[in-house]
């Protein structure tokens, strides 16, 4: 019938060669708030000790086959990814990507100082279970945030990202699910570990975001306009 067709999905690309200094200030302010968010959320997820995030058990398994420390995988896998980006893509990589690329571990740093002695393995069995579970809706809502700010987005989430834009009759949180997926089994077979919040993490991760950018583009808009 004519009233029940498919509404296209909006895409993530966008073009900023428009956007003002003032503007651009603002928008990595947004960015750098759901950076902060994002990452809360990530700390709560390690801290509970019940697996690492889909994306780091790749790098974990990808440093014990080239025998690297995860942090030098995490930069070379996350700088290989932006030059691709950046040859095969346009109006994804921003200056807020590689905010997103460096500031991210010490973010994690600060908030892991802040709470490790409260949420860690030695805690009772609920008080990790919600921390990793919070950790998972917390890490959504920020990397809406990010991803609404329009000024960038980390390399590995554009994944998705770019992916979603391509594939137009797939909602992005079925693409994400599937990307964090695929990380996990190549990961899982390059030696990295998961546990049960790994798993969690890919049910929940994509769909939570699905749900958070509509809610957090209204507050990202009311900021940007200095409402």
């Amino acid at each position: 019938m004519g009233n029940n067709k498919e509404i296209k999905k909006e895409k993530f690309a966008s073009d900023t060669s428009e956007r003002g200094a003032k503007d651009w200030v603002k928008a990595l302010a947004v960015l750098l708030g759901g950076l902060i968010v994002a990452h809360l959320g990530v700390t709560l997820f390690l801290l509970s000790e019940l697996g690492t995030d889909t994306f780091t058990v790749f790098i974990q398994g990808l440093s014990r086959t080239v025998h690297l420390t995860v942090g030098t995988v995490h930069v070379i896998i996350l700088c290989i990814l932006m030059i691709i980006m950046l040859l095969t893509t346009k109006g994804y990589i921003k200056p807020g990507t590689v905010v997103c690329a460096f500031c991210g571990g010490p973010i994690i740093d600060l908030f892991t100082w802040m709470f490790q002695g409260y949420i860690n393995g030695d805690a009772t069995m609920l008080i990790r279970i919600v921390s990793m579970l919070a950790g998972c809706v917390i890490l959504s809502a920020g990397m809406s945030i990010v991803i609404n700010s329009n000024a960038g987005t980390g390399p590995n989430d554009l994944v998705a990202i770019i992916l979603s834009d391509k594939l137009e009759k797939i909602e992005f949180r079925w693409v994400r699910v599937g990307c964090d997926l695929f990380f996990v089994v190549l990961g899982f077979f390059l030696g990295g570990t998961l546990g049960i919040g790994t798993i969690v993490a890919v049910c929940l991760t994509g769909p939570l975001v699905q749900f958070w950018l509509p809610k957090t583009k209204k507050m990202v808009a009311a900021i940007e306009s200095g409402r």
